[in-house]
């Protein structure tokens, strides 16, 4: 592209990098950005810097938050007792738009996976454990992945719980981790409602 303004090319690269965005898709975003910069340009540059310096994780839960605590955290209308555990803050926010949850939530921040090197030191299980000492949690829905490093994860947490809290995981054959945000919110939402206690996965009960 060396026909290309190097601002030009710059802005391309830059969008290209986002997930699933190619260079030819790259490419018409940043034409619209440059034919609406006097509007959209400041706006994005507000929001990037906002990024930068305001964005944070919520110091229980970990999801987005401007705040010490974020918006799901802060509700007082939210159930106390039953928080859903998920991999990441986009499975938190698919779960959320189903409407079907009440509760509240734990982000791991990723999977237990001893060939990648992640350990249960190396995700948010710790913190988890402290919120089942320190608050009136009676529930955990494991809303976290079916593969090999979802079910050790979820092994391990059932393990060093050991009955403390009832301990249970939405209905399986449901799409996880990059494919959980595409699931259809119904799908989704009936798999919290029918979510299953985990001794019944371990015991090879269905």
């Amino acid at each position: 592209m060396n026909h290309l303004p190097n601002s030009f090319e710059s802005l391309i690269q830059s969008l290209s990098q986002l997930p699933g965005i190619g260079k030819k898709t790259a490419m018409r975003l940043a034409m619209y950005i440059v034919d609406h910069k006097d509007k959209i340009g400041p706006e994005f540059a507000s929001s990037l810097t906002r990024i930068g310096t305001e964005l944070t994780n919520c110091r229980i839960c970990g999801h987005y938050a401007d705040q010490e605590l974020c918006t799901i955290c802060a509700d007082p209308k939210r159930e106390n007792n039953v928080v859903c555990v998920v991999e990441s803050v986009k499975d938190l926010i698919a779960i959320e738009e189903t409407g079907q949850f009440h509760g509240r939530y734990h982000v791991l921040g990723g999977l237990i996976s001893p060939i990648d090197g992640v350990g249960p030191d190396d995700i948010r299980i710790q913190s988890l454990l402290d919120r089942i000492a320190s608050e009136e949690i009676t529930e955990l829905i494991m809303a976290i992945s079916s593969t090999i490093e979802g079910d050790t994860t979820l092994y391990y947490i059932s393990q060093q719980i050991g009955g403390r809290v009832t301990l249970s995981s939405i209905a399986r054959g449901v799409a996880f981790g990059g494919e959980l945000e595409y699931a259809d919110d119904f799908t989704l939402g009936r798999a919290i409602l029918r979510r299953t206690p985990v001794e019944h996965l371990f015991n090879g009960d269905h």
